[in-house]
């Protein structure tokens, strides 16, 4: 059977024609470069993942509360910092920085008192914003006296809007309680029965003329409610101090679940698209060539 243009074309061609036909065979090229593409294809389709170790995440386990006095008295310069002479509040102030610092896994909030207690900062897990907040307050800015049983109220009405169960307070003061509201007792034992622990810091010397420190009144509120007092006559023994509390309030480490996982999938699969990419334009080319050397031999 012969198409009605074949003799034109025998006579155009100016080749021979033949009784079988010729197939030519794939390129063994173009067969590697299926098979590379099956293979890169069924590993993408596999998912494969990396899973890294698994990560200690920081539990949150209780609610840290520093209620600090700042009244008057702690503006005396008779603390020494890098060998000079600076406020209680300023040694004070530069110890906590460090000390809410290594706190990671509590939720932190601030309450500074003198003649009234305020919130500085409510509970919360961000230890940046608390420390930020810390750094915003000085002397004077709650009043000139020192009221410490309205400072340990306003601590446990702030536990009782939360639900975390631990509740710890560290309460810092230099003076004595001059309120009339509530006595510093009447407000450890409200603290004792919403299981509030309270460990307080005396700030001074009390062997020191000028320094008006009732230690009694505040190893009577420690004891009470299950806590321990310190005394910190400098900026060396209060770091010491942060250090003891750190020891009798750890913080409390979990393992996480879920391990960091990182989907590969896409690696294989780019690079099958890569290499199917790349035989395409090789096998582009090889076509072209050979037209082009057919076309060639034509016309010569």
């Amino acid at each position: 059977m012969f198409y009605p243009i074949f003799n034109n074309a025998v006579d155009y061609t100016k080749q021979k024609p033949k009784h079988s036909a010729l197939i030519k065979k794939r390129n063994v090229l173009v067969w590697i470069g299926l098979l590379l593409c099956w293979i890169l294809l069924i590993i993408a389709l596999s998912s494969p993942q990396l899973v890294g170790k698994p990560e200690m995440k920081v539990k949150t386990s209780r609610n840290f509360l520093v209620t600090a006095d700042i009244s008057f008295s702690m503006a005396q310069k008779d603390w020494v910092i890098d060998g000079k002479k600076s406020t209680r509040w300023e040694a004070v102030k530069e110890v906590m920085h460090e000390f809410i610092k290594k706190r990671e896994g509590d939720r932190m909030g601030l309450i500074f008192f003198a003649s009234s207690a305020y919130i500085q900062a409510p509970f919360t897990p961000d230890l940046n914003v608390v420390d930020e907040m810390l750094e915003e307050a000085d002397v004077g800015m709650a009043g000139q006296l020192t009221y410490i049983g309205k400072a340990i109220t306003k601590g446990v009405k702030m536990f009782e809007r939360d639900t975390i169960k631990t509740k710890v307070m560290l309460l810092l003061t230099d003076g004595v309680d001059a309120g009339i509201d509530i006595l510093p007792m009447d407000a450890a034992d409200i603290a004792k029965r919403d299981s509030v622990r309270i460990y307080t810091i005396g700030i001074g010397d009390p062997s020191k003329a000028g320094i008006d420190l009732d230690e009694k009144t505040l190893k009577q509120i420690a004891e009470a409610t299950g806590g321990t007092y310190f005394n910190a006559k400098d900026k060396e023994m209060l770091e010491d101090i942060y250090k003891e509390v750190d020891k009798l309030e750890p913080i409390e480490y979990e393992e996480e679940q879920n391990k960091p996982v990182t989907l590969l999938y896409y690696y294989p699969l780019g690079a099958a698209l890569a290499v199917l990419l790349l035989f395409m334009i090789i096998q582009t080319i090889v076509n072209f060539v050979k037209q082009f050397k057919q076309k060639k031999e034509v016309y010569v």
